[in-house]
């Protein structure tokens, strides 16, 4: 029998793979493993997007605390002194940003990721990495965006607070990250579900935006709860941010009563949510490089 060459040898022993692609096993596996393995892509994205947003800008990230605050201006002067809505006793000011830096943050978690896979299909057809980490990579660099306009907030707490007027926080500001928890995954969750179907249907890009400003006025931001008639507030509950929003204006400010139950209700929407965008995405990711 001849010898084997050592070569031919090695020829024939199968290969170590260090990685193997294949395709989704079921439409409900998510892949988080895959996710914290590429973490670090995950950190190059978020940094990307932070410094993409202002970038040959004057003012630079003090664009986090002048949005808010030109917007809670506009607020005050519209609603609260021409139209005349009251705020429980709460400053107006105060009244309106504790409500709009929570939604911003939903907003903007919403539109960026509404737009993920359009906007980056070229890098899709390039390389392989999980096509998740670029939804994810947009709620964590928006998450950064919403400490700097809490921390803004905060001290707009405290001078009112110096000032004499009605601020009273209490032990629900505990609930505060699992508020944020669950604005994040309600972002994420009907971001996904958008992007997924842009990419076939083109005309939910035009409708994101017009649709989230629409969501912002049914949600109790520039009033309170207590005004709406007992007739109509069904459906404002029914709004799964409402129950966020009330909570975050009752722990910094002491207005009204915490709903444990309908916030229950908040977290199990964005659970469905969640699940459905993952369902749908699982679904259109194998494909959608030849429909984007």
């Amino acid at each position: 029998m001849d010898p084997i060459n050592k070569t031919e040898l090695e020829n024939h022993l199968p290969e170590k793979w260090t990685m193997i692609i294949k395709p989704k096993r079921s439409i409900f596996s998510v892949n988080l493993n895959e996710l914290w393995q590429y973490r670090d892509l995950i950190f190059l994205f978020v940094k990307r997007d932070f410094v993409s947003k202002f970038k040959q800008t004057i003012l630079g990230p003090l664009w986090f605390i002048i949005q808010p605050l030109l917007t809670t201006i506009m607020f005050t002067i519209v609603f609260g002194n021409i139209a005349g809505i009251p705020t429980d006793g709460i400053p107006k000011m105060l009244f309106y940003l504790s409500g709009i830096v929570g939604w911003t943050y939903f907003a903007t978690c919403l539109n960026d990721t509404s737009q993920t896979f359009v906007k980056n299909a070229a890098i899709f057809g390039k390389v392989y990495f999980p096509r998740l980490a670029l939804p994810v990579s947009v709620v964590i660099s928006n998450l950064v965006s919403f400490v700097i306009q809490f921390i803004f907030l905060l001290c707009f707490m405290l001078y009112f607070y110096l000032a004499g007027s009605s601020v009273n926080p209490n032990i629900n500001v505990l609930l505060i990250p699992v508020l944020v928890i669950i604005i994040a995954g309600l972002g994420l969750g009907f971001g996904i579900i958008i992007s997924s179907l842009t990419t076939k249907y083109r005309d939910l890009t035009h409708l994101v935006t017009f649709g989230v400003s629409l969501w912002m006025y049914a949600t109790p931001i520039i009033y309170p709860l207590s005004e709406i008639p007992e007739k109509y507030k069904i459906f404002v509950l029914a709004n799964p941010m409402t129950p966020i929003v009330e909570t975050f204006k009752s722990a910094l400010l002491g207005v009204g009563e915490v709903n444990y139950l309908q916030l229950l209700y908040s977290f199990g929407f964005t659970v469905f949510v969640l699940c459905v965008g993952v369902i749908i995405f699982n679904k259109v990711e194998k494909t959608f490089m030849d429909t984007v």
